[in-house]
């Protein structure tokens, strides 16, 4: 499975984010179930987000964001980064090439 770092950056003031942050959780937990997702969160400052992610290849990636309000709704755009995990704490070392 190939990493990527996905990058997004709010297009909507924060309080349309906001209002679809209840959905948006929603569809990360879809997809930290299915075993996509392994970490996310708020940058800083609060103008994007950050998903770490694994998939077979990046056409994935793109088709699990096509599922997000943010994406949806047209309050995202999203920078989607590939890249090969050489060295990990030891806890990742699953994620390693």
């Amino acid at each position: 499975m190939a990493l990527f770092i996905i990058e997004l950056f709010y297009k909507a003031p924060l309080e349309q984010i906001d209002e679809y942050l209840p959905a948006h959780v929603s569809f990360l937990d879809k997809y930290y179930a299915a075993g996509n997702f392994l970490a996310s969160g708020r940058k800083v400052p609060r103008e994007g987000g950050i998903i770490l992610a694994r998939a077979a290849d990046k056409i994935v990636i793109e088709s699990i964001l096509e599922e997000d309000p943010f994406h949806i709704h047209g309050l995202a755009d999203y920078r989607i980064i590939e890249f090969i995990a050489s060295k990990t704490i030891d806890s990742l070392t699953a994620l390693q090439e």
